[in-house]
């Protein structure tokens, strides 16, 4: 890298990190002091309070990404401006693109992060909220109790109950339904008096022992066919997972979202919601990208201008980002756009403008 290069990076990692770091620790200050006494009220200690808010970085950091990626182009390439730096590396034959090279790879760098941390934020998010009482811990017992379990594929369980063993597990009664559509995907109904898991290698999984297999093909056409041993590929969880608590569509990765919608899909339930959200977890980390080329240029729109005028414009251009997510949001969950589509509209937008300040910068 050259000097140039090296100062820039430089001086763009230090607001980026002053963002990134700083907003989230804002946001943590004002959560506390808005939901202490509620923490506080259910029993849970001070230091526990404490310990959770480590597992809200990674969902606020990722939320702010995007605003610190803006933060740091504009303020890194407006210092250029103002103090005559970039008008000497213009005359020295440097091109403006050409200065804002390092900026891009270096906002390039940070789509990266935001992805990891988008991953990772659901884990976490989770965890927090079994550490403050939101929602119950993970379950690694037996239950005794009925309980129902929504897997992939569409398919749900009904089981009574649930014992866990030296050798593997034993399921009571277990019932498992997948919803059809119709006589190209029937609904199928398994019951059982009982399964067993087995732990060997060569063996593992569930083994289902007298029950019989139901497909709902239309009235009056219900084959049956009875067992006395079944082994199906759709019951593929292990007990440990059985066991633990269902995951809400905001607790899911990107994969497991996926999966989930097709289930919801293939049932005929409405999915466009969950399908923008979904496409939400790549389009937001991208925003980080398309801002770093909108905010380039714009910060030397005027040059002359101070820091109070750098603000203004990230304050502007942060809310009106954030509105625009919100309404795509809305309008791809309303069936206006299509909902991948919808979730890209505001980078779409921000690009296009962001290429036409790249035509007007002088170079």
């Amino acid at each position: 890298m050259k000097t140039l290069d090296r100062y820039l990076a430089r001086e763009w990692t230090k607001v980026f990190l002053l963002a990134a770091l700083g907003f989230p620790f804002l946001v943590m200050v004002i959560d506390l002091t808005d939901k202490l006494d509620t923490y506080l009220g259910r029993g849970i200690s001070k230091g526990a309070v404490a310990y959770s808010y480590i597992f809200y970085l990674p969902e606020t950091i990722s939320l702010v990404f995007p605003v610190a990626v803006l933060f740091a182009v504009v303020f890194t390439v407006g210092t250029l401006g103002r103090h005559s730096e970039l008008t000497a590396a213009k005359a020295s034959g440097i091109s403006f693109h050409r200065i804002v090279r390092p900026l891009v790879l270096a906002s390039l760098a940070a789509v990266v992060l935001d992805l990891g941390l988008t991953e990772l934020a659901p884990v976490t998010s989770a965890r927090r909220a079994e550490l403050l009482g939101e929602k119950a811990p993970t379950n690694t017992g037996s239950r005794f109790s009925p309980f129902v379990y929504r897997a992939d594929g569409g398919w749900v369980y009904s089981i009574r109950s649930l014992e866990l063993k030296t050798n593997g597990a034993e399921m009571r009664d277990p019932i498992m339904e997948r919803e059809g559509t119709g006589e190209d995907y029937p609904t199928i109904l398994v019951a059982a008096q009982r399964a067993t898991y087995d732990t060997a290698r060569t063996t593992r999984g569930w083994t289902l022992t007298k029950g019989a297999v139901r497909y709902l093909l239309g009235p009056g056409r219900e084959p049956t066919f009875r067992f006395e041993g079944l082994r199906t590929k759709a019951l593929r969880e292990t007990p440990t997972a059985l066991l633990a608590q269902p995951k809400a569509p905001d607790e899911m990765r990107y994969a497991e979202l996926g999966r989930y919608i097709d289930a919801l899909a293939r049932s005929g339930s409405d999915t466009r919601k969950l399908r923008v959200e979904r496409a939400l977890k790549l389009s937001v980390p991208f925003a980080c990208i398309i801002v770093a080329l909108f905010g380039a240029p714009l910060a030397i729109s005027t040059p002359q201008s101070g820091t109070a005028w750098g603000v203004a414009v990230c304050l502007a251009t942060t809310f009106v980002d954030l509105l625009m997510f919100q309404l795509s949001k809305a309008v791809g969950s309303g069936g206006a756009l299509p909902p991948a589509f919808a979730a890209w509209v505001p980078n779409l937008l921000f690009g296009a403008a962001g290429v036409w300040l790249w035509r007007k910068a002088r170079t």
